[in-house]
């Protein structure tokens, strides 16, 4: 006779079942889904990290996938099939060039001061297009910095992951294909400009790809 699983009055069910269950709880939520949320929504000793793993292989090759954002879950259309859903798209907005820079900075460095953001792009930032990437949910406010004034650092969001279907920071493109992409230009050096102002704060580029649309 089996002893029940995890000293629970009752069996979980079987792992066929677990992955209905997961698959369910991912196609009702339009947030990725961690492991500890699922095993807080799913029965008792259930193993949902085991029913992930079994549904991501099932999901292999079809019309959407089950991938990894950040520390979540989610169903994601397959990249190569993304071309069917560009009807959806109601309106485009395309960012400055000054917040792409900014965003692809935080990005590759983060946690990043501003201080450290305007050293790295050598002019200053405009707190616009700081709200602007937070606004957009990309950007958020990091830990502080144990330097002198603690000074704010600015990280991406698991939305940003997610928007470009990413699982991790990590696997964002190489410096030499940004700017081959156009998305990170030379700036003049500090100082080249009046004051240090950034003269693109406030405009759009439209020769930017549509990879930091929105």
């Amino acid at each position: 006779m089996s002893k029940p699983q995890n000293d629970s009055l009752f069996e979980a069910p079987p792992m066929g079942e677990q992955e209905r269950m997961v698959e369910a709880i991912l196609f009702a939520t339009a947030d990725p889904v961690t492991v500890t949320e699922l095993i807080g929504r799913m029965p008792h000793g259930c193993d949902p990290a085991e029913a992930l793993a079994h549904l991501r292989k099932r999901y292999e090759g079809r019309g959407v996938n089950i991938v990894k954002v950040g520390d979540a879950w989610a169903i994601r259309t397959a990249p190569d099939l993304g071309f069917l859903m560009q009807k959806e798209t109601v309106e485009t907005r395309k960012l400055s060039r000054a917040a792409i820079e900014t965003l692809a900075i935080v990005a590759y460095h983060q946690p990043v001061t501003r201080a450290e953001i305007e050293e790295i792009r050598g002019v200053s930032v405009s707190r616009g297009t700081i709200d602007q990437l937070i606004e957009l949910e990309w950007i958020r406010f990091g830990r502080r910095k144990m330097s002198p004034g603690r000074p704010v650092t600015f990280v991406v969001t698991q939305g940003f992951l997610d928007h470009f279907g990413l699982e991790s920071a990590r696997d964002l493109p190489g410096l030499k294909e940004l700017r081959s992409a156009g998305l990170l230009e030379n700036r003049p050096p500090p100082g080249a400009l009046a004051q240090g102002e950034d003269p693109e704060d406030g405009e759009e580029d439209d020769n930017q790809t549509e990879m930091f649309e929105e």
